[in-house]
């Protein structure tokens, strides 16, 4: 693969990871706001809704730092490594922590959803842990796939 293609997708993985951290700087805080304000009595959503939506901010950066750090492999024509294989199973990994903090959160989701009226929250939730899981599954593949091919790699270089 050429260094401007890896070029573009490194850029695109930052791409990604901006409007994430605005939303988190912006968005997050006004549903946090907002729980609150739908529930005065429950004092302590305004912090779930933070934990959450903050704690699956930290598994996402660090799944976009892996695919970097994937990205810096192939230019350095390292691609079929146990590194690249170890990347994998982080972003996997990453991607399940992800899932798992939205499974356990859509109880929140649903309570902001039903105060409000407004069924898109939940299915928001959904598509979330949907997308994670794609992601895991893929992730997971491309991780068997790599594996096996440098076991072939292997062989062949013992076989010459």
């Amino acid at each position: 693969m050429n260094r401007g293609t890896t070029l573009f997708l490194k850029a695109a993985v930052i791409l990604i990871g901006i409007p994430v951290l605005a939303l988190c700087i912006f968005l997050v805080p006004e549903i946090a706001n907002f729980a609150a304000e739908l529930y005065p009595d429950m004092t302590y959503i305004k912090s779930l809704v933070f934990i959450d939506l903050y704690a699956s901010a930290i598994p996402f950066y660090i799944a976009l730092y892996q695919a970097f750090k994937l990205l810096g492999y192939i230019d350095k024509n390292n691609a079929f490594s146990e590194l690249s294989v170890q990347v994998l199973k982080n972003i996997k990994y990453c991607a399940l922590i992800i899932s798992i903090l939205y499974a356990v959160g859509m109880p929140l989701f649903y309570l902001i959803a039903e105060m409000d009226d407004a069924p898109g929250v939940i299915v928001i939730g959904l598509v979330i842990i949907f997308a994670s899981m794609v992601i895991a599954v893929f992730a997971a593949v491309l991780q068997k796939l790599l594996k096996e091919a440098i076991e072939i790699k292997s062989e062949n270089d013992l076989t010459v």
